[in-house]
């Protein structure tokens, strides 16, 4: 699997998110693309992404996401479909705690979640995109999934493994990261979207 880049501005942080726990975890979109990341929200463009009163529940957002980071999916969620996701990453090249992390961010592991906007399934999948990949029954996990992964895959191709872009298209859509001259888009849910999934990534990357 290709190296995978994270570009993060990292300011008054530690790593993993985890540490900041506390005090939460405060980003904005610089004029580069790139996430400023802090505990400490010394400049008046931060806003708080994780943490208890972060305001970026399923019913606030703007985007297709189905669930927050606030309430994590619990181990037996990730068990329950690990073999789905083993094999999935397996065949398109991808990091299996990498798809793993967009699921629980994404659908929370419910296979049957469907977002305000017609998202649906674990990797909430729009129609259109069900569509380009020949998803078939897009509540069906394995096919959900396969769609989702060979979505992902293909954007971090696009993007040239820069994990921090193809996770903003997967959440804004591949043509506002170009719009934004392969920058992050300057949408706070987005932003929201790429700290959440790659804190998960990182967890996810050790043993349960």
């Amino acid at each position: 699997m290709p190296y995978l880049r994270i570009r993060f501005a990292l300011l008054a942080f530690c790593w993993p998110f985890a540490c900041l726990a506390d005090n939460g975890i405060y980003a904005f979109v610089d004029e580069q693309g790139g996430i400023s990341l802090s505990n400490v929200p010394d400049d008046g463009r931060y806003e708080l992404m994780i943490g208890p009163d972060a305001s970026t529940s399923a019913t606030t957002r703007e985007a297709t996401s189905a669930t927050t980071l606030e309430a994590p999916a619990s181990p037996g969620a990730r068990q329950r479909y690990g073999s789905v996701v083993e094999q999935t990453a397996k065949r398109f090249g991808i990091d299996a705690a990498l798809l793993h992390a967009v699921i629980a961010v994404e659908s929370g592991y419910d296979p049957n979640a469907v977002s305000r906007r017609g998202a649906r399934g674990l990797m909430q999948l729009m129609p259109e995109t069900a569509k380009r990949y020949g998803v078939a029954n897009v509540l069906d996990p394995a096919d959900n999934v396969r769609g989702g992964a060979q979505y992902l895959a293909e954007l971090l191709k696009m993007f040239e493994y820069d994990l921090q872009l193809a996770l903003a298209a997967y959440n804004a859509g591949e043509s506002a990261v170009l719009k934004y001259g392969k920058r992050v888009p300057p949408y706070r849910e987005t932003a929201a979207y790429v700290v959440k999934v790659v804190d998960l990534y990182q967890k996810y990357r050790l043993p349960l």
